[in-house]
Formats: C-alpha cells, structure tokens, sequence
C-alpha cells in the first residue's frame, strides 16, 4: 500500500530571520511547529537529506525554489514537499520468537534486546515483522496488506512484551487503546546512581534534542507531552533498580527522562548511561560493562483483548543479564 506524500507549509519565525535556508530548515526539523503526520516525517530527516530536497526543488520560498544559502526573511512562507517514501519488501524469514501469547487475532511476543521491532534505514532484514510472517500463518491483513499491525514499538536494545495485531479489527481496538492511554506499560530499569527522591513523577515537554538530531530531549520549548512515573525499588553499590510506568509513549521516553534528571539508564551509551567510574562496586560495574545492552525491560503490559474485550495482562521476566544485577543488588543489601 503506497504511502502518500506530503505537503508542509510554515512561515519562517522572527528567529530565524535572515538565516540560511539550509539552516532554517534543520532547526525546524528539530523543534517542529506542529504535531502533524507530516512534521513528524519531516523532523526525522538528516540535514544531507534536507539539502537534497532543496537541490531538487522540492523546496519553495516565497513560491520560489531557492538554493541552500539562500537567506530567508521573517514571515516568508516556505513549502515543503516531501516525496513518497520508497517502498521496502518485507518477506518472511524464519526466527525463533519467545510468544507469550497468540489466538486468531493478536500475538504477543517477549522481544530479545537487538532485535528492531520494524524494517527501515538500516535495517532491511532480520527484524521482529520478518519473523513474524514467518511465524504467523493467520493473518488476514491490516489496511489490504497481508502483514502483522505494529501498534507500539521497544527500541532495538530494550528487552519485553510487544503485542502485535493479526486483523483489522485487532489493529483499531489496540490502536484506540494505546490512543486513549488504557494501556498499562510497566518497565524494570537499572540506573547509574540513586534517584532522590525516590519515587516521583516527571511530566515535560519532549521533542528533539536542539543539536542533535538522533536523540530526543526533555528540556525543550516545543513539542509533545511526556509523562512518566518511577519509583527506586533497590539500590547499591552506585546503581539502582527503578520500576517505571508510562502515560505517554514517545520515542526513547523512559531513557530520556531518567537520563536528563541525572540517572541514565545503565549501558544507554546514547544518554551518557556508560559512565562505569560513577558505578562504585565492582562486581556491579563489571556486570554492567558487559552487557552489549542497556538495562530497560518491558517486564508488564496489561490491556483488554480488542475483539473479546476480556482483561489480559503479560509479564515478561528479567533476561539473565538484567537478573544478575538485580542478584548482585539483592547481595549488596544483604537481601
């Protein structure tokens, strides 16, 4: 099923007065205007992909295609046309999944950390939708296409129960759910440090970090809302076990919020979670150090069935490199 292309349009805030095009064009992908399908694409593009569109007129000033270092005015209206992606063939590759539960409609998996969730840059093969063709013999299709209806996602590294839909029907009630915030999203993290206080609630603004555009930040002045809640379970040693759960589902939330607050989520190399000195115990540190993984498990997802309506709730234990810092931490305490 093609995906169509899309059109954004925006005047160029007073900010970004007399500013390169090239350059007015990555500060809005980093700080989007709006919360749109289309911004959303667009704030994901590198600045080499932003030029190409300008070279290749895709880019309109004042009705006007202009080139890179073309110096924009305040108020100016400038469109945008992004090109239909490209299409990728997904065919089935045989995997073993670890499934936690299945019927006719929906299967839920417990993810490895490294494997990706969906096919994309990088990533063309080997990914959880791959096997999951391979494992699924009853999908009857989502939107016409016969293929599994992904309606949240766990980042590569991030370990625990996914729920994937099997049919339309499945993919609507899921997809409401998680709209409407009734899904139930419990995390296990271990952490560099020990959080004070203890137990809270971080509630931010969230969107893309100001001059890095693969990690996302709290500490912005526009963008989504981000709501997580955490609490310290155990500590030790210069590392702690929190327990999260998420009101909101934005993109590396968890590790972000966690990490800003200054306690990153042990091996997130991304948000400053390799800081080995600040782990104090080294039985601990060299747990940590040789994990090839940072330390968030989906450990519960609790949510009713979008076709029976019946509650269903999935736990996913701790995998043995999560389960050794919880013993050690257990050891540490005297527990």
């Amino acid at each position: 099923m093609a995906i169509a292309s899309f059109t954004l349009s925006c005047d160029v805030p007073v900010e970004l007065d007399r500013q390169r095009l090239d350059r007015v064009l990555v500060s809005l992908g980093l700080n989007p205007l709006e919360e749109t399908e289309a911004w959303e694409r667009f704030s994901g593009m590198s600045r080499a992909r932003i030029q190409k569109l300008i070279e290749g007129g895709a880019v309109l000033v004042a009705g006007e295609p202009r080139g890179r270092s073309f110096k924009v005015m305040a108020g100016q209206t400038i469109v945008i046309t992004l090109p239909e992606p490209e299409p990728v063939e997904v065919l089935p590759e045989p995997m073993n999944l670890a499934v936690l539960y299945e019927d006719s409609d929906l299967i839920v998996v417990n993810k490895p950390a490294g494997l990706v969730v969906h096919p994309g840059a990088g990533h063309f093969s080997g990914t959880l939708v791959h096997g999951l063709l391979a494992h699924c013999q009853d999908l009857s299709g989502i939107g016409g296409e016969i293929r599994p209806g992904i309606v949240h996602r766990l980042d590569r590294d991030t370990s625990g129960c996914i729920v994937v839909a099997k049919n339309d029907k499945a993919h609507e009630g899921l997809a409401t759910q998680f709209a409407e915030r009734s899904v139930h999203k419990h995390y296990e993290a271990f952490v560099v440090g020990e959080p004070n206080p203890a137990r809270g609630v971080i509630d931010t603004m969230f969107g893309r970090h100001p001059t890095d555009r693969k990690r996302f930040s709290s500490k912005v002045k526009r963008g989504k809302r981000a709501l997580t809640s955490y609490a310290v379970v155990k500590s030790g040693g210069g590392l702690s076990r929190v327990a999260v759960e998420l009101g909101t589902g934005r993109t590396h939330q968890i590790r972000v919020h966690l990490a800003d607050r200054g306690y990153p989520v042990v091996g997130d190399a991304m948000y400053g979670g390799q800081r080995w000195g600040s782990i104090r115990d080294k039985e601990l540190r060299a747990l940590a150090q040789g994990m090839n993984r940072h330390a968030l498990h989906a450990a519960r997802l609790e949510f009713a069935h979008p076709v029976s309506g019946a509650p269903m709730k999935m736990v996913s234990p701790l995998p043995p490199e999560l389960l050794a810092l919880e013993q050690k931490l257990d050891a540490l305490s005297g527990e």
